[in-house]
């Protein structure tokens, strides 16, 4: 299994403590492995075999515990007395209700639990209610590139051939152990991709329109790194023939949203210090699931390369937007508890008006905060334009 230090971590951190912990991502993504993993680290500070009670709701085995009340019935039966107890759901929104289950459960003594969802519905309505200030959610993404290189078992690989694999054929844990190739590789991202689209939007929103939603999917992939709306996504659907309204076209995209195949990003002037409503824009959880709907070109490299970095920056637990600063934009604003950080990306300012172009948006930030420019260039030590990093981006990724 690829150990994921980092979120194993944050539920060795936050074991026993009177909170639940939710485990969101998109489908595939790890969150079963990440129990396991966790699992396997209780069993070896001395917790025993039936202190844990683990349930996938995925597996057909579990498929009479789909209700509320045999879900709690079947858990509380197997709770030890005087004992901690620690309880892990698979893909608890296949449960009906499974919000009064899990309330039930955090209310007993000695009961630790972890769950997990594909959807972000779950955190919404009656779990928030109902849960409100008692859980903590970990929000689990694919394998960043330092995991990716972790995990790819061929040690002959450079890291530039690496990365473009992983540029090529994405991030899901399983795709760094398979056959790289073209087939095998589309193949399994193509169940995935399937799987999300039927089981976590269509079915859950009562879409019938597969073809429909397919084509809003394939719109905003192929306008990644470029800001959009949903009226100019429904204006682009209705030019092509297929006719859909703005109001329909946002209940899809919020519906691609909750399942994290999608991840928005909103505009912030730097300037006036507010967010802003228009303009968004849209990455996906995984680049190899965008070349595989587009069939992308080498040249679309810095639309790849974008996407990315604003998912490093969430891996890094950052809260990421888009700057704007009058007429021009910075990529990324990336703000923590520490404060923020600007990025723009490219993949090469080797070309002098490109470098001027790129380095024009963070030159014209009034604050003093980092301001750094990643590019695929090979830099050495790396550059400084007035107190402006450049950095190689694959030394950048590595760098924990």
């Amino acid at each position: 299994m690829i150990q994921r230090k980092e979120y194993l971590q944050q539920l060795i951190t936050n074991r026993e403590k009177q909170i639940i912990k939710v485990v969101t991502g998109v489908r595939r993504c790890g969150k079963s492995t990440l129990f396991s993993l966790y699992i396997n680290y209780l069993k070896s500070v001395g917790v025993s075999d039936e202190q844990i009670i683990s349930i996938n709701l995925e597996d057909i085995d579990y498929e009479e515990l789909l209700n509320y009340k045999s879900l709690y019935q079947y858990i509380k039966e197997k709770l030890c007395k005087d004992k901690y107890n620690y309880v892990f759901i698979d893909e608890v929104q296949n449960c009906q209700q499974f919000e009064k289950a899990v309330d039930s459960l955090f209310i007993k003594e000695n009961v630790d639990v972890y769950i997990t969802g594909s959807n972000a519905y779950m955190l919404s309505g009656e779990l928030a209610t109902l849960l409100s200030g008692r859980y903590i959610t970990i929000d689990m993404l694919p394998l960043s590139f330092y995991e990716y290189c972790e995990a790819e078992p061929r040690a002959t690989l450079t890291v530039k051939e690496k990365f473009n694999q992983y540029l090529r054929y994405g991030s899901f844990p399983y795709v760094a152990s398979m056959e790289q190739n073209d087939e095998t590789v589309r193949s399994y991202i193509d169940g995935i991709y399937n799987t999300i689209l039927i089981k976590d939007v269509a079915k859950r929103e009562g879409i019938t329109d597969i073809v429909l939603l397919e084509n809003i999917v394939k719109t905003i992939a192929s306008s990644i790194g470029s800001p959009i709306s949903i009226k100019k996504i429904s204006d682009t659907i209705n030019s092509a023939g297929r006719k859909i309204s703005v109001n329909t076209v946002d209940h899809y995209v919020h519906a691609l949203t909750d399942s994290y195949i999608f991840y928005k990003a909103d505009r912030y002037d730097i300037k006036g210090r507010q967010y802003l409503k228009t303009l968004s824009k849209y990455y996906l959880v995984d680049t190899g699931i965008r070349n595989m709907l587009l069939s992308s070109a080498a040249s679309d490299i810095g639309h790849l390369i974008e996407n990315i970095v604003y998912l490093e920056l969430l891996h890094r637990g950052y809260k990421v937007n888009i700057g704007k600063l009058a007429e021009k934009e910075v990529d990324f604003v990336a703000s923590n508890m520490d404060g923020i950080t600007y990025y723009q990306v490219s993949a090469t300012v080797l070309d002098e008006k490109t470098l001027a172009r790129e380095l024009e948006p963070l030159r014209r930030i009034p604050d003093h905060y980092p301001k750094i420019l990643l590019t695929l260039d090979e830099i050495g030590a790396g550059a400084n334009y007035e107190g402006i990093r450049q950095i190689n981006l694959i030394e950048w990724l590595l760098n924990k």
